[in-house]
């Protein structure tokens, strides 16, 4: 008997805790505490221990709520909200911000934009105390004035939150991006680099009345040049390295006009090697005609001796005019 009794008892003692936390009457209560008898009724606790929703997050989410003024909302559109695998607690923490901040946003919203991957709680926050964002994140903006001078800028954008431009809005990386490219183009605009550095709130204007903030989750608020320091002379530069490619394509193009000149010295020369090939050639035959000459009669013997003799003459000529220009040469004539 004693361990049949005992074995009863432990029955009674497990069945009571199963009950206990399927019915969980400690948070029930503190729902009617809190709340009054019908806010948190004791079947959607157990719904919510079958559904595998936690009953304290949602208790406390709804007793916060409806102690913040925000009565509308029940536990089944927390439970939805968990389902669909959102964070129930920053849902409450904002939506309790968002009323004592006098920020329009619906639990609808809320939700939207915290299952589309937002920190909601953060862009409460944000539209309370807004927020500068660095143009770019790191290091300067580099723009070239007409001039040719080359400016480096740093801007810092403050921004709060457009709640409503959340969801499907682009994030700060466009803000970015849009500021940087309206820097770029009042700096490019610029007569004169000068003007730029004397009167920086110039580039502040033009660009905020781009509208930069069309489309995303921010509203720009004031665009501040925090820094603009004088970079290199971009226009010099570029024309430096433009005479120096004129340079090269002049003396590609003489280097041409060279190589066409040699070119056609070796053709000259080689068609004087072929004339002179040619005279040879005639030369070689008059032997032949004397030969033909002596046969037929045409040419006696003292005339080809007097032929003969005029060739050694001449030979004795050329021979003593080519020492004359070589001594001459030699001895240079030194003038007074």
């Amino acid at each position: 008997m004693p361990i049949v009794q005992m074995f009863l008892i432990g029955v009674i003692i497990f069945v009571t805790l199963v009950i206990l936390y399927f019915v969980p009457v400690g948070m029930w209560i503190q729902g009617i505490v809190s709340l009054g008898i019908g806010r948190i009724r004791i079947v959607d606790l157990i719904r919510m221990r079958l559904r595998k929703i936690s009953p304290r997050l949602v208790t406390d989410g709804v007793i916060n709520l409806h102690k913040a003024g925000l009565v509308h909302i029940s536990t089944d559109m927390l439970e939805t909200h968990y389902l669909a695998g959102g964070n129930v607690q920053n849902i409450v923490s904002a939506l309790i911000a968002a009323d004592k901040a006098s920020i329009k946003l619906p639990f609808e919203t809320a939700t939207a934009i915290d299952l589309a991957g937002r920190d909601v709680n953060e862009a409460v926050q944000t539209s309370v105390y807004p927020k500068v964002i660095n143009a770019p994140k790191d290091g300067y903006l580099a723009a070239v004035a007409k001039d040719g001078i080359e400016l480096k800028a740093r801007a810092r954008v403050t921004v709060r939150t457009n709640i409503p431009g959340l969801v499907g809005g682009a994030t700060d990386d466009t803000i970015i991006a849009r500021v940087g490219e309206g820097i770029v183009s009042a700096i490019g605009s610029a007569g004169n680099y000068s003007r730029v550095l004397e009167n920086p709130d110039n580039i502040s204007r033009a660009v905020l009345d781009k509208g930069l903030d069309a489309g995303t989750a921010f509203e720009i608020l004031s665009i501040d040049i925090a820094d603009l320091d004088v970079g290199k002379n971009i226009g010099a530069s570029l024309q430096a390295d433009q005479a120096e490619a004129d340079l090269r394509v002049a003396q590609a193009k003489a280097e041409t006009r060279r190589a066409m000149a040699v070119a056609e010295e070796q053709e000259m020369t080689a068609k004087t090697q072929e004339m002179k090939a040619k005279v040879v050639e005639s030369e070689a035959e008059v032997p032949k005609a004397m030969a033909t000459a002596f046969r037929e009669g045409n040419l006696g013997i003292m005339d080809y001796y007097k032929m003969e003799n005029i060739k050694s003459d001449t030979d004795m000529r050329e021979s003593i005019a080519d020492i004359d220009v070589d001594k001459s040469s030699d001895n240079p004539i030194e003038e007074d």
